[in-house]
Parts: C-alpha cells; sequence; structure tokens
C-alpha cells in the first residue's frame, strides 16, 4: 500500500480543484519512547499559542481553505472541523494535547508545525485501493474517541471495505494500535501544490527522527489517474 495504490476521486475534484494528498509509508513502533516527540511540542507551543491569540483560525495555514472545500462539498465548517484545526482551538484554550503513541503524537506535532490534517492508519488493516472522496448518503463510521460520524458529503479516505479516514476524524478500524507495524500517513490538503511539498518535507524528516520510521518511501496524489 504506497502511492500507487491511492488516488483522488473526480467528483470531489470538481468541487475543490485543489484537493491533494501526501502519504508516507514506513515501518516503525508506536510504542517507543515518546520524549523527544514532547520535548520538540514544548518548544513549538508557547511561541504558537502566543500566534493564536493574535491571529483569526481562518488565516492559520491550511484552515482557511480547508472550511471552503468543506462548504464546497455541502458540510458545515463551522460544526465540521479539520483536525488541525481542532489542535489549534485546544492550543489556545489552554488545554494539554492528547498523548497517545509515537505515531499519533508526531502525526499531531506535524499537524500544528503545518496547519495541515494527517491520518495515521495501521497498513494491515486496510484493503485494496484508498480512495479520496465525498462522503455518500446514509455513509457513516465509529470515530475514534467519538460517537458515531456522519460521513455524507464529508471528504473522506475509503478502501475496499468503505470509509476509514477523513480529515476531520478517522475510524478505529485502521487506527494505530500498540502492535500496529507497517504504517500509512497522510497529510490531507485542499492548498496550493508548494504548501504541501514543503509540509510532506517536514513529515518525512519527524516521523524519521522522532517515530523512529524505517524503510519510508513517499509522495504526493493530485488527481483521479
Amino acid at each position: 500500500m504506497c502511492g500507487t495504490d491511492i488516488r483522488i476521486d473526480g467528483g470531489i475534484l470538481s468541487l475543490w480543484p485543489e484537493c491533494r494528498l501526501g502519504w508516507l509509508c514506513y515501518e516503525a513502533d508506536p510504542g517507543r519512547p515518546c520524549e523527544s516527540v514532547w520535548q520538540r511540542m514544548d518548544a513549538l507551543l508557547p511561541d504558537l499559542a502566543a500566534r493564536l491569540e493574535s491571529t483569526p483560525l481562518a488565516d492559520m495555514p491550511g484552515i482557511g481553505d480547508a472550511r471552503k472545500a468543506y462548504k464546497a462539498c455541502g458540510r458545515d465548517p463551522g460544526r465540521w472541523r479539520v483536525s488541525s484545526e481542532a489542535l489549534y482551538r485546544r492550543v489556545r484554550q489552554g488545554k494539554e494535547l492528547y498523548r497517545i503513541n509515537a505515531v499519533v503524537d508526531v502525526n499531531n506535532l506535524v499537524s500544528l508545525e503545518t496547519g495541515f490534517s494527517l491520518g495515521s492508519y495501521d497498513r494491515d488493516a486496510l484493503e485494496g485501493t484508498l480512495v479520496f472522496r465525498r462522503g455518500l448518503p446514509g455513509e457513516s463510521y465509529a470515530g475514534i474517541g467519538k460517537d458515531t460520524l456522519d460521513l455524507e458529503h464529508m471528504p473522506l479516505l475509503a478502501d475496499a471495505e468503505g470509509a476509514v479516514g477523513s480529515p476531520t476524524s478517522d475510524s478505529t478500524r485502521a487506527m494505530v494500535r500498540p502492535e500496529s507495524r507497517r504504517l500509512l500517513t497522510i497529510i490531507y490538503s485542499f492548498s496550493a501544490r508548494e504548501n504541501l511539498e514543503r509540509a510532506l518535507e517536514l513529515a518525512v524528516r519527524r516521523f524519521k527522527e522522532l517515530a523512529g520510521a524505517e524503510r519510508l518511501t513517499y509522495g504526493m496524489v493530485e488527481d483521479d489517474e
């Protein structure tokens, strides 16, 4: 499961042509020590909190474009926020960030650094080609730490068995567990290509350095080919 197994559906591209995905395939142990991740997080948070005090969320990197994309797809961006905006709100409110495991914590660090929503998945729980598309009527799944998530018109990631993730909240089906080793991280972008390129380069460094990612390959998906 790498870049050749990921595509973007033409239907969502017709609504928001700037849809792009960054991807990283790698192996790692989510249970490895996380101290270095949180040292990096602790260094980031004071300046980020100060910036959030004086900057509207819509003007933070990636957030304004994500809101517009959600609206174009038919979802209320005020009610259904991308996970990066939810993290920014948590920082602005002075709330502690969740500590999950090395992979998920690096996932959230890169999200805070770039403004993009990231999702990390257990590749062994995925089936067939992954497609980034708009949610179908009646589609839903159990979100991580959430009740059933209504996915109709939601930008989402689906495999052969159905929806598995979204920029708002991922499903429990392919979540990163302590025993997970073969992993996939997706960067959900609704912004210009160069912004995703920078985020992808940063993500590669962070996952190698802080999550111990090995045998890592990465790339970008931009169309429905």
